[in-house]
This record gives structure tokens, sequence and C-alpha cells, in this order.
């Protein structure tokens, strides 16, 4: 019996964060799933989407710290997030439920 090989590609959101809706609606997602760890990872694709090097500059952050407080393992500071957010010409909005 021979064994067939499943050819693979790799997947990344990035490449499907082509637009500003797509953005938004990504990070909106997150935000109704309510898991900060989704929440940092949703902006840290967002932020690669955009260019870490140019959200960075405009966040007034150095890219190596942004990569860190966006990574998977970050946990950035409420400051950061907003700045993040600044940066990508977005905010945040109070709705109640």
């Amino acid at each position: 019996m021979t064994q067939k090989m499943v050819e693979t590609q790799s997947w990344d959101v990035v490449d499907h964060l082509t637009t500003e809706e797509d953005m938004i609606a990504y990070l909106g997602a997150a935000f109704e799933d309510g898991d900060p760890a989704l929440i940092v990872a949703a902006l840290g694709d967002i932020a690669r989407a955009k260019g870490m090097t140019q959200v960075a500059r405009e966040a007034g952050l150095g890219r190596e710290s942004l990569y860190k407080a966006l990574s998977p393992t970050g946990n950035p500071e409420f400051t950061t997030v907003l700045k993040v957010l600044n940066a990508l010409d977005m905010r945040l909005r109070v709705e109640s439920t």
C-alpha cells in the first residue's frame, strides 16, 4: 500500500487583509470574541498588513518593541494599544449591549 502525499501551502491572514473594511471586520470579530490575546494578535496581523515599520513610526514606538508587544506572548499596555489603533486610523467605540 502506498501513501499519498498531501501538498500544503502556508496561509497567512495578512495576505487577506487588503482593505480597510477587511481590517475593521477582522478586528471587530476579535473584539466580539472578547479574548484579549486574540485582540492583540489581530492588531499584530493588521499592523503587519499595513507595514510594521510604518505603524511603529506613526505610533511613536520602536519597531522591535511593537513586534514584541503584539506577539503571541505579548501583553501590551493599554496606551500601546491606543497608539497602534491611532496609527492604523482606527478608534474604539463603546456601545451598550
